[in-house]
């Protein structure tokens, strides 16, 4: 006698509640329940880049999300992971209070500073942004390992004076806080390129994104990927959802808006897995 046929579970490695991950991952979560049957999709909560990226090796997620500058970290990236499309573009955020002193990189010295949660891409950008500024070292500045949803409760209340958190535009909860100010980090892109290679560039936040002054700062791209062991049919659809529903996704947050067949597809040095590049091939412009 046959028994039910198992449900396929497909796990989506995210972040923050408030962030970014966390709302595309929940959208797409809904897409993949919709259109495959026999399927259950849950959008994990997690620290986000290195841990997803983690999560995916050790065969714990099905789908991650994660900043480039993690997947390159080494020498070649891991050929357990593949892409399944390049998102958006994450900019590190550093925040402050309005009234804060803290005008540039340099401030921080002396400052009690929340670096990212451990085991997340912006703790992992973090961590080389301070290098190369030389803000690293005993008795320069107090770094405290929290996620945004902590670091967000405690400028507010004056227990940092500021935190960096790296996301796409606009972050939901840095867009909540009230009386704030971002600074701008544009001046130190040259350094982090000469030290850890091209995938860092300047981006701008615009005036639209917090209703707040523009500054530009550093960005990094965003992929989601999957192991590669996959099954091609399934990485195949999973790229089409990207695509065809990028509306629905959009509308649980306007940084996928930036999902396009021409970028999706740029992935490099994280090879496309054979599926998703299937797909794209198929609607190739």
């Amino acid at each position: 006698m046959g028994g039910t046929p198992q449900r396929r579970q497909i796990r989506i490695a995210t972040g923050s509640r408030t962030a970014v991950y966390f709302a595309v991952g929940s959208a797409l979560a809904a897409i993949i329940e919709q259109e495959l049957p026999e399927t259950d999709a849950d959008a994990i909560v997690t620290a986000a880049s290195a841990e997803n990226v983690q999560l995916i090796t050790n065969s714990k997620a099905e789908i991650g999300f994660t900043q480039a500058d993690i997947l390159v970290s080494g020498t070649t990236p891991d050929p357990r992971i593949a892409a399944l499309a390049r998102v958006y573009d994450d900019l590190l955020h550093l925040v402050v209070r309005a009234d804060s002193p803290i005008r540039s990189l340099e401030h921080l010295r002396g400052k009690r500073v929340s670096v990212g949660a451990r085991g997340s891409g912006t703790g992992f950008t973090v961590k080389r942004l301070l290098t190369v500024a030389g803000l690293v070292g005993p008795g320069i500045l107090t770094q405290v390992e929290i996620n945004l949803d902590d670091s967000l409760k405690a400028l507010a209340v004056g227990e940092i004076d500021a935190f960096f958190f790296s996301g796409g535009l606009p972050v939901s909860g840095i867009k909540q806080l009230a009386g704030k100010r971002i600074v701008d980090l544009s001046k130190s892109v040259t350094a982090m390129r000469k030290q850890y290679g091209d995938v860092y560039v300047v981006r701008d936040v615009p005036v639209s994104a917090y209703q707040l002054p523009p500054v530009a700062t550093i960005a990094v791209p965003n992929f989601l990927v999957v192991p590669r062991q996959m099954a091609d049919d399934l990485a195949f659809d999973l790229a089409r959802m990207l695509l065809e529903r990028r509306d629905v996704l959009a509308r649980a947050h306007p940084a996928a808006e930036n999902l396009d067949v021409r970028s999706a597809v740029a992935t490099l040095p994280v090879p496309l897995h054979p599926g998703a590049a299937e797909y794209f091939k198929s609607v190739k412009p």
